[in-house]
């Protein structure tokens, strides 16, 4: 089979690792292809097709950043070429289970809670996929078994996996042991172009499940219940609570419990439940990490789509000073109206698209436009201006938006902001 890895960057690199690991050869191709990402390609011993031509290739691998409607991609695939993913990929060559975990909001959280929850029963499970380390790896590599002091280090025996809907396009006989429905809400119709072709992308995650297989989902969604009609795999409900941290934890135990009922492994739900409070608490999603006075502030610079920072907002005790802001990804913002009429009495506008998002809301809340470029400076001003106006409630950074103008990624952002927040707080022992 000649085989093409279409597009490097972390997704590429990891096929290519993954390739020469289990001896299959390949070229590779970016559209903007960089010095750096070329020379690891060629150190794993690859070498690059500058000009792939359709008929050429029987097998295109493309990373998630790659559109299912590029034009080179297109006559790649009219020439014959399957065009899969780095999931499709994994699930035809690696025999490890996995349990695939996809929603709107909440996979990276639900996936390490997954994961926890699974080693803290006594399976040797590990986390990867849309988070690091990528699924080309994590099967590969070799983890401590968990409760076994000393023994040798092995792959893990089941990966959860978070799968994000650019991946999802990508699956054709993809079939994760267990299949994990989250929410399904709106996002990345710049990408998907319609909500429905959006929904379909992600319901691609349970298009081959069995009666030999689990299903857990949101039993309170109902685009998901409609998705689902119809599966044949052994359906394992949860219900969302109060906190995106909770909901994410209930159905990481349904996932959990329901792996374990697949492989006969002896665990109950309150040994499960037990590992709850030892969950990590994954970087820049909903906590409540600082008080100042009577004011809460809260970190979720995760919570970027629609539904997350609604989900957010509802949880943050109010009234609610909330910093929005960033790089636009054309969420429907008039949604959350009723919800900012009802808890919000403050919002910092930052970034390159704070303010005009923010211009729904002028008329329901005090909006403050923050005018610096710079993102720590930014937030720095955000967090002075809640002090000044907010004598209690909480500080949300839920921003509805992307980091790239102002920071690296929204893990910069959480730790700025957490930074600035700390440095704002008055010293033990201070007049």
């Amino acid at each position: 089979m000649r085989r093409l890895v279409y597009g490097l960057g972390r997704s590429g690199l990891g096929v290519l690792g993954y390739l020469q690991r289990h001896a299959m050869p390949a070229w590779f191709y970016d559209d903007h292809l960089t010095p750096q990402d070329a020379a690891k390609a060629q150190a794993l011993g690859f070498q690059p097709d500058p000009d792939p031509r359709p008929g050429v290739y029987s097998q295109v691998i493309a990373a998630p950043g790659v559109p299912i409607d590029h034009p080179r991609l297109e006559a790649l695939r009219e020439g014959g070429a399957e065009v899969i993913g780095e999931a499709e990929l994994v699930y035809r060559h690696s025999p490890t289970p996995l349990i695939g975990i996809t929603g709107t909001a909440g996979k990276t959280s639900c996936t390490l809670f997954t994961a926890h929850l699974l080693r803290t029963s006594g399976i040797h499970a590990a986390a990867g996929g849309n988070i690091d380390p990528p699924l080309t790896r994590v099967v590969d590599e070799a983890l401590d078994p968990p409760g076994v002091p000393g023994a040798s280090p092995r792959p893990p025996e089941v990966v959860a996996v978070e799968l994000s809907s650019f991946q999802l396009e990508r699956v054709v006989r993809f079939r994760p042991r267990v299949a994990v429905l989250l929410m399904l809400g709106v996002d990345h119709l710049d990408r998907h172009k319609t909500l429905g072709a959006y929904h379909k992308a992600k319901l691609n995650l349970i298009q081959n499940l069995t009666a030999e297989d689990a299903l857990v989902y949101n039993a309170k969604d109902p685009r998901i219940l409609a998705g689902i009609a119809g599966t044949p795999a052994q359906l394992h409900p949860f219900e969302p609570a109060d906190t995106p941290r909770e909901t994410n934890l209930r159905a990481a135990e349904a996932a959990t419990l329901a792996y374990a009922g697949l492989i006969h492994w002896p665990v109950s739900r309150e040994g499960v439940r037990r590992a709850w409070d030892t969950a990590p608490t994954p970087e820049g999603r909903f906590e409540a990490f600082a008080r100042i006075g009577d004011l809460v502030f809260i970190d979720d610079s995760i919570a970027t789509r629609i539904d997350s920072v609604r989900m957010a907002l509802e949880a943050a005790p109010p009234p609610v000073a909330w910093i929005l802001g960033g790089v636009d990804k054309g969420a429907p913002v008039e949604e959350l109206k009723p919800l900012v009429a009802q808890k919000v009495r403050l919002i910092l506008a930052i970034g390159q698209d704070g303010p005009r998002l923010a211009n729904p809301f002028r008329s329901l809340s005090e909006v403050v436009d923050i005018p610096a470029a710079d993102g720590r400076a930014a937030l720095q001003l955000a967090v002075q201006e809640s002090l000044r106006r907010m004598p209690s409630g909480s500080v949300l950074l839920a921003p509805l938006a992307t980091s790239f103008d102002q920071f690296k990624d929204y893990k910069e952002r959480s730790r700025v902001f957490r930074e600035v927040v700390r440095q704002a707080a008055p010293r033990p022992g201070a007049p």
